[in-house]
């Protein structure tokens, strides 16, 4: 018994010595060396980095450059419908259809083509009645019965006379169009425009790297990263619903006046150039 008490005395004295050796270089710092030149030295508490990975760090500026033009729209988009409401599902899709007839009809009177015509919208609708607003004490719960149907057909228009939108708007509604749901804007061949507002982008980065680099004393070499943002998309529709009552004051008005404004194109640029020491 005594040697064997021994044996497992002498064993958690070596366990003990090599965890408190293994804790000791664990907590050890360690250095990473950097050799100074000729005439340099360290600084004391100086990050030592390998001269290798200093040499990977290429002295470089980045800048973002924005391109801005304005155009005037020549194109404009109509999203205009006819609704219907009648007892049966067959009578108010009839008069639905007869109304949507002379819209299409007047729409080829003012020259819109066929391909800048599109359905948007088609659905019938079950319209039930609603709860009274103040139900006496102790009544029955409501049930809503079944009084009729709503017909909904809508069409997204292209038209491309911007000075007889007025015109073409007022015609639509006294062909019996009773939903207007809005109007939006834009150029329709984009790109030629897009390519003048991209060199303004990227002459604009430029012109803000050769100054900071010149302020800085430094001279500025070639881009090796670029990247655009944005494509000067169209902008948001500019939505008003148009409920038949107001559709019928617009009909009885005079033309109206609609203003297409200036659609502006934007680029954003982001550019990062190298630089190179001052000759």
């Amino acid at each position: 018994m005594s040697n064997r008490l021994y044996l497992l005395t002498a064993c958690a004295a070596v366990l003990a010595i090599v965890a408190t050796h293994s804790e000791a270089q664990t907590m050890k710092p360690r250095r990473l060396v950097l050799k100074a030149g000729a005439g340099e030295a360290l600084a004391p508490g100086a990050p030592n980095i390998e001269a290798s990975e200093m040499k990977r760090i290429e002295p470089s500026i980045s800048v973002t450059g924005v391109g801005k033009l304005s155009a005037v729209p020549d194109v404009a988009d109509i999203s205009v419908g006819v609704r219907t409401q009648a007892p049966t599902a067959e009578k108010a899709l009839a008069e639905n259809n007869q109304l949507m007839a002379k819209l299409q009809d007047r729409l080829k009177e003012h020259g819109v083509a066929a391909k800048d015509v599109q359905t948007t919208q088609f659905q019938v609708s079950p319209e039930y009645s609603q709860p009274p607003g103040h139900a006496p004490n102790g009544e029955n719960e409501f049930v809503p019965r079944l009084i009729g149907y709503r017909v909904d057909n809508t069409v997204q228009v292209t038209a491309r006379e911007i000075s007889k939108l007025g015109e073409l708007l007022d015609s639509l509604v006294q062909a019996g169009a009773n939903q207007l749901y809005g109007i939006s804007f834009r150029v329709n061949e984009p790109e030629k425009l897009m390519d003048e507002v991209r060199k303004r982008a990227m002459a604009d980065a430029k012109r803000k790297a050769d100054l900071v680099a010149g302020e800085a004393g430094v001279m500025l070499g070639s881009p090796f990263i670029i990247e655009l943002d944005g494509d000067g998309g169209p902008p948001a529709p500019r939505f008003f619903g148009a409920q038949p009552r107001m559709m019928a004051m617009m009909a009885a008005a005079p033309a109206a006046p609609i203003a297409a404004g200036e659609h502006e194109l934007q680029v954003s640029v982001h550019v990062v150039y190298r630089l190179k020491e001052a000759k």
